[in-house]
């Protein structure tokens, strides 16, 4: 659902792709199925193109006058499943790695586990999978917020204290079974606003903080039965973190960057939103929570920028 994804064997591959194709879903769940074993390199107008796109982001962050911002990144095709983004981050001007670097927790493939991982911006929005159109949203905090948020996620214990120890990208967002990347991150908010404990379970205070704070995480609707059947063939996916109910009703709450810009929006009003996307032809940048038309349309008041 949810964050880099990793690959399975020829035989679920090809299950997998089959049952994506019976749903009308083919886009969402075959664009993860190889991230462990590699993705095919953009060709070198596509790798101009995102490097551009980076560049642009960056300018954008250097220009709101802010030092952290919560971003997020389309990746994984998953609009068919109602969600424009799948992955987001902390991105720090003053990243122990080099400046606006996003951290973030990501799948390690090779010890099959997550880990916190600080990534630059170029990395970033090169891991959204397609180089023909893609969006990338920042939104700025109040000073107060963004300070708290700022100072939590450069605490390398606090971070890793939230970091869980298996992941699952349709990881129930009130449960400590599984984790994935927007739940960390999610997690990692609740303890910047929430004043917590700095000792104890972090992760159920966490959550805690956040059912009281009426957090809402995304909701996916599959239908009986494909996500169960999927957990049975991809380690990344299982249900026995859900509820018994959501199970039966085939509904998956699930931490998203849609949920986690929507809580940012209501708990803190004076957050701001930058949107861009992009096309072999033009990078498009919005300002405010109102969502770039699909096929990245810019509107009347977008700032559009050519690409050769």
């Amino acid at each position: 659902m949810a964050c880099n994804l990793p690959g399975g064997g020829h035989t679920a591959r090809r299950v997998v792709l089959a049952l994506a194709c019976a749903w009308g879903a083919t886009a969402a769940w075959s664009g993860s199925l190889n991230y462990c074993q590699g993705q095919t390199e953009p060709n070198a107008a596509a790798q101009d193109r995102l490097i551009q796109v980076a560049a642009v982001v960056k300018a954008e962050l250097e220009r709101s006058g802010h030092s952290v911002a919560i971003v997020s990144r389309s990746g994984l095709a998953l609009q068919r499943l109602g969600h424009r983004y799948s992955h987001a981050g902390v991105s720090l001007k003053a990243s122990p790695s080099i400046p606006w670097s996003v951290r973030q927790l990501y799948y390690a493939c090779d010890e099959k586990r997550p880990r916190i991982f600080d990534q630059g911006m170029t990395g970033f929005v090169m891991g959204a999978l397609d180089p023909a159109e893609g969006y990338v949203s920042i939104v700025l905090l109040p000073p107060d917020a963004a300070q708290a948020l700022e100072h939590t996620a450069l605490n390398d214990h606090q971070a890793l204290r939230l970091l869980g120890s298996t992941y699952s990208a349709n990881a129930y967002a009130f449960g400590q079974r599984y984790q994935n990347c927007n739940q960390w991150l999610a997690e990692l908010m609740a303890h910047a606003w929430g004043a917590l404990a700095p000792e104890g379970d972090a992760r159920g205070q966490a959550q805690g903080w956040l059912r009281d704070q009426h957090y809402q995480p995304s909701s996916f609707s599959l239908g009986w039965g494909p996500l169960a059947w999927l957990a049975g063939l991809l380690p990344w996916l299982h249900t026995d973190d859900h509820p018994e109910q959501n199970i039966i009703d085939a509904q998956y709450q699930v931490s998203m960057p849609a949920s986690i810009e929507a809580f940012v929006q209501q708990r803190l009003p004076q957050a701001t939103r930058i949107e861009l996307c992009y096309t072999p032809q033009h990078i498009v940048v919005r300002r405010g929570w109102e969502p770039i038309t699909p096929g990245c349309q810019p509107g009347a008041d977008d700032t559009v920028t050519a690409l050769p």
